[in-house]
């Protein structure tokens, strides 16, 4: 039997008694309408439980899932993994099971996977969209020159600006990309100038981490505050970018230092922390609201991520240097095919040298290549240990405008 057969199985046995279900609750079919009528949930707990999915033997039921995540291993056909996972609690369960981390299997599936490092041997590759209408960024998995297929949508990030600074929202909404929607998972906000940012995410990266100061955690001026979304903003990296006024240095030079990284993960056998779940929120979880931003609350973290990263065993992040061309006359960089157009945005990030990996540039292994392909159009491939939420946010300072660094 095709999985698409029991798809449609499923799909009208459990209909079936949804539609059962809702012929009680309502009374159709009774004698007299002026009695209330409550549903009976015996009667559809007990059709459940008679179902042969849900009275499927454990080892067969796993056979059968091991089978379907082995088989379809790229997007659209993955979707199957998904739809598996949201049949019942049982059938998650056993799919959390299967399906590897990013780390492992390479494979993107669920949305926490975007929270998890990337592959270790290889660059996943990915674009992304600008929409300059609206300001609006989008990301997707792979990209096919010759396909006109919008490829597996992974994140989007809505431009703001403000007197002080920029912000962007970054969602797994395509289209609602605000901080009140459930699907908020974390923002980039800039200095004034353009020449520092600092990473935010909605969701705690450990234990032990700590909610910033910040002004968009107030829960004012909101469509819909949803009670899944935590109410702090939890630093997870910051970016510099050096100055540059008179343009006289060469190409953009920048660090992040990834404050929930340590150095050691881009050594062998080196660990980053990799999230499962998305932990479950409410607002009256959070011990204090921070209401209040202090004016001067941005640029102290910043400086102080930068400074104190060497003392903690922080991982940091440079520019590759790009090499001048005499013939072409102008900088380039080895970007194996993935960059076709010129632009200042495009970068290359590698481990520094101070985090003890060699500092050869034979011997230097790119963690995040950004570059343009087109006129609104640019790849992002990243691995291990960023995910891809902190490559799409650090890809995101490089499109915002850098007064003092062109």
């Amino acid at each position: 039997m095709s999985f698409k057969s029991i798809l449609q199985d499923m799909k009208g046995e459990f209909g079936s008694i949804s539609r059962k279900g809702f012929d009680v609750k309502f009374g159709y079919g009774m004698r007299s309408r002026s009695h209330r009528v409550v549903q009976d949930t015996s009667f559809r707990i007990d059709a459940l439980k008679q179902s042969c999915w849900a009275n499927m033997p454990p080892e067969l039921l796993r056979d059968v899932l091991m089978r379907i995540e082995a088989s379809d291993d790229t997007w659209p056909p993955r979707k199957n993994v998904v739809a598996c996972a949201g049949v019942c609690k049982n059938w998650r369960e056993i799919m959390k099971e299967i399906v590897k981390s990013l780390e492992v299997s390479g494979k993107l599936t669920f949305p926490i996977s975007l929270k998890q490092p990337g592959p270790r041997d290889s660059l996943l590759q990915c674009y992304i969209k600008r929409r300059r209408s609206n300001q609006t960024y989008y990301l997707f998995l792979g990209l096919n020159q010759a396909s006109t297929d919008d490829g597996k949508f992974l994140l989007a990030a809505r431009k703001c600006r403000r007197p002080t600074c920029t912000d962007y929202i970054i969602s797994l909404n395509s289209e609602d990309v605000s901080k009140g929607n459930s699907a908020f998972v974390g923002k980039l906000r800039s200095n004034f100038l353009g020449t520092k940012f600092t990473i935010y995410d909605a969701q705690p990266t450990n234990t032990g981490a700590k909610v910033t100061k910040c002004h968009s955690s107030r829960l004012v001026n909101m469509k819909q505050v949803s009670p899944r979304v935590p109410a702090g903003n939890y630093p997870v990296a910051h970016i510099a970018y050096e100055l540059n006024v008179l343009g006289s240095r060469g190409p953009r030079r920048m660090q992040c230092v990834m404050d929930a990284i340590p150095a050691r993960a881009v050594e062998p056998g080196g660990v980053a922390p990799t999230q499962t779940e998305f932990v479950d929120s409410n607002l009256d979880s959070i011990p204090s609201l921070p209401f209040i931003r202090s004016k001067s609350g941005h640029a102290e973290s910043v400086q102080s991520g930068l400074q104190s990263s060497q003392n903690e065993g922080i991982l940091v992040l440079r520019n590759k240097a790009p090499r001048w061309h005499e013939q072409l006359q102008c900088w380039c960089l080895n970007f194996n095919g993935r960059v076709t157009v010129a632009s200042v945005k495009n970068f290359q990030l590698v481990a520094s040298p101070e985090n003890g990996v060699a500092a050869g540039p034979e011997h230097e292994n790119v963690i995040l290549q950004f570059g343009k392909v087109g006129k609104d159009v640019f790849t992002m491939d990243y691995q291990y240990p960023i995910s891809a939420f902190q490559a799409f946010a650090i890809c995101l300072s490089s499109f915002d405008t850098k007064i003092a660094c062109e």
